[in-house]
């Protein structure tokens, strides 16, 4: 079976942090760079991030522009991507945008008591069960399955990690903002881990894209189909 083509996406600082180390979430990127996101997200059948992000950001991850979602709707597919997430503890909020916002089909991958966190989320969600040792393609393939023939994960830091050292990414968007944070506690894209993209083999650069202030850099991990 094909694997889904992933697209993994993040905005960071000029000094690599995806998020300081505040309760609020940092905003890096701005309506032309939001705008930018909408429209990857408009190409894709789902949208992957961890718990931890949905905790900590709240997010609501859908198609925003009415045009695009029409378009969508044209095209036969769903009007919303589905939305995705991973959880080992099972603390997931029910009133989170994750679970809301949008008429968008919903998966929680659960590699603990799947009972207590279908119970938890009732109708909000479809919770799947998924191995403790499971690897980016035990997801891929799952997702595959289900119709998924392309997903973009935005994040955050441990699901990006994930993807990338596995090398199970396609496609690499980083959306760089103009300025510096310096907090050592401060969220780094990526964390400690044997990634296949080192000094010795380079990511190769699709295209860099001026967004307003920002710069996108576009890494092309595999050949694209």
């Amino acid at each position: 079976m094909t694997v889904p083509y992933v697209i993994a996406a993040c905005a960071i600082s000029l000094d690599g942090y995806l998020d300081d180390a505040s309760d609020r979430r940092l905003i890096l990127s701005h309506d032309d760079d939001f705008d930018r996101v909408d429209e990857t997200r408009a190409g894709c059948d789902a949208i992957l991030v961890g718990a931890r992000t949905i905790r900590r950001d709240d997010p609501r991850l859908v198609v925003r522009s009415a045009a695009r979602i029409a378009r969508r709707v044209s095209d036969g597919r769903a009007a919303q991507p589905m939305k995705v997430t991973l959880t080992r503890s099972g603390r997931l909020d029910p009133g989170r945008a994750f679970f809301t916002a949008g008429p968008a089909e919903r998966l929680v991958y659960a590699s603990g008591e799947t009972a207590v966190v279908a119970t938890a989320l009732g109708a909000r969600a479809t919770v799947v069960r998924m191995p403790r040792d499971a690897s980016p393609r035990w997801l891929l393939h799952d997702l595959a399955a289900r119709g998924v023939g392309r997903l973009l994960v935005e994040g955050g830091s441990e699901m990006l990690t994930w993807f990338l050292a596995e090398d199970a990414v396609d496609e690499l968007h980083v959306s760089i903002a103009p300025f510096f944070l310096g907090e050592p506690e401060a969220v780094r894209v990526v964390g400690p881990a044997r990634f296949p993209f080192g000094p010795d083999r380079r990511m190769p650069l699709r295209r860099v894209d001026q967004v307003g202030d920002m710069v996108v850099a576009v890494y092309q991990l595999r050949p694209s189909s």
